[in-house]
């Protein structure tokens, strides 16, 4: 998990200003959290593109873990969220890793291509009470360097 962190703490300087956490990452998903204390609107609520931000970074996640050798560069090419209901303390975002199949599918159209989309979803929680859904398209782009 600290892996991670640092990697999102050194590359995304913004995660580290919202406080962003790893809290579980294992092969059936990638959790984050980041505080509403440093995350807040005027309404004392989680600010909406934090709330975002926290998502897209959830689905980032699972690919940078897929990755992790290096072998390509990840970037987010299209996302919709809905927002239901208001986050109060903890922003907590929850990728589920896609299945076997879409993983291998992904990993050969990169290795053929040199690029791959997957599309993930992302649930934002707190206290168990779903408060937003995350749909993302990202695409890896493979490194030149490896």
């Amino acid at each position: 998990m600290r892996e991670a962190e640092a990697f999102f703490h050194q590359q995304i300087p913004l995660t580290r200003a919202m406080g962003v956490r790893v809290v579980k990452h294992d092969t059936t998903g990638f959790t984050l959290e980041a505080p509403v204390a440093l995350n807040y609107n005027h309404l004392h609520t989680a600010f909406g593109g934090s709330i975002n931000a926290v998502a897209t970074l959830a689905g980032y996640g699972v690919l940078w873990l897929e990755l992790r050798a290096g072998a390509a560069h990840i970037v987010i090419r299209e996302s919709s969220i809905r927002f239901l209901r208001p986050v109060r303390e903890t922003i907590r975002a929850t990728c589920s890793v896609p299945d076997q199949e879409q993983l291998q599918t992904f990993r050969a159209r990169l290795a053929a291509k040199g690029k791959a989309r997957l599309t993930l979803e992302v649930r934002v929680e707190e206290n168990g009470a779903t408060a937003a859904e995350f749909t993302g398209t990202f695409v890896a782009l493979a490194s030149s360097g490896g």
